[in-house]
């Protein structure tokens, strides 16, 4: 009997050790930035064998945190890496460069938080002016429409959706979990004085990705059936009738999108869950 687990235990090991490891890695990085006069850091998700091969240039996902969180989020409490690497070995998503950009803090009335600008906070212009730019130079990605996706959680996922709406010559495709994409009923502060946290829940009211597609002319409509979109939310969540609603608005724009509706709430055993669909999603996108 004992030489028949030993025997058991060595193929295991065997078999375990023949199997190939897909694992990437993450970096952390910082941008320096004179637009936000500051140093800007971010995670970066590096696939396996990155660096091996001079010439090889990767597609690139731009992964947003939501408020309060920072760039560390999806890293430490969305364990990202461990979905990448799965799926990147099961053949469900290709090599990818994935970025999480610093945007916020956990004190939200005192730490500027957002992807939008707003007095103090030119955010967007920093995003596409000098953030971009560099890390894409830097980590040899493709660096066009066609290679390029954008993804995030609640505030992410309306910065996301956004990015898109405002720059749809920038991304293939958007997947936008558990979205803030207005903030004309409060749903998320302000919270009184004009403090940084009014700020951002005023710039998510006036860059309303609900009002967006409601005001949009022809031409607009045109460029916006040129991404790919994706809306996927919880049923209990607090936020669920806005993607609801963007959803009615593009279906009435004949514009194509995706609504996902799944038993969860606001928290990241949903965007965790999210993630396994989100990757895939961009990355059967590239190329297109």
């Amino acid at each position: 009997m004992k030489r028949i687990r030993l025997f058991l235990l060595t193929c295991a090991v065997l078999c375990w050790g023949g199997l190939p490891s897909m694992a990437g890695r993450i970096v952390t990085d910082t941008v320096k930035s004179q637009i936000l006069s500051a140093d800007v850091p971010c995670n970066v998700y590096l696939p396996d064998g990155f660096g091996k091969n001079d010439s090889q240039r990767y597609p690139v996902i731009y992964l947003l945190h939501g408020l309060s969180d920072d760039y560390r989020a999806w890293r430490d409490r969305g364990r990202m890496q461990d979905v990448v690497d799965e799926l990147i070995g099961s053949g469900e998503c290709v090599p990818v460069v994935i970025i999480m950009p610093n945007a916020g803090g956990p004190d939200t009335h005192n730490t500027w938080n957002g992807y939008f600008n707003m007095p103090g906070w030119s955010y967007e212009d920093f995003f596409f002016q000098e953030f971009l730019p560099a890390i894409e130079e830097k980590y040899r990605v493709v660096g066009d429409k066609e290679h390029r996706a954008v993804m995030g959680l609640s505030m992410g996922g309306g910065g996301s959706t956004v990015y898109c709406q405002r720059h749809p010559d920038m991304f293939s495709s958007c997947y936008a979990m558990s979205a803030w994409l207005d903030n004309e009923r409060n749903e998320v502060g302000p919270g009184g004085k004009k403090d940084k946290r009014y700020y951002v829940a005023e710039a998510v009211k006036e860059h309303s990705a609900l009002r967006f597609v409601e005001q949009a002319d022809d031409a607009t409509k045109q460029k916006l059936r040129t991404v790919k979109w994706f809306f996927d939310c919880g049923d209990d969540d607090f936020l669920f009738d806005q993607s609801v609603r963007l959803h009615q608005l593009m279906r009435s724009a004949r514009i194509h999108d995706e609504l996902r509706v799944r038993n969860g709430v606001h928290n990241w055993e949903y965007w965790h869950q999210a993630l396994r669909m989100a990757l895939p999603f961009a990355s059967r996108n590239f190329g297109k």
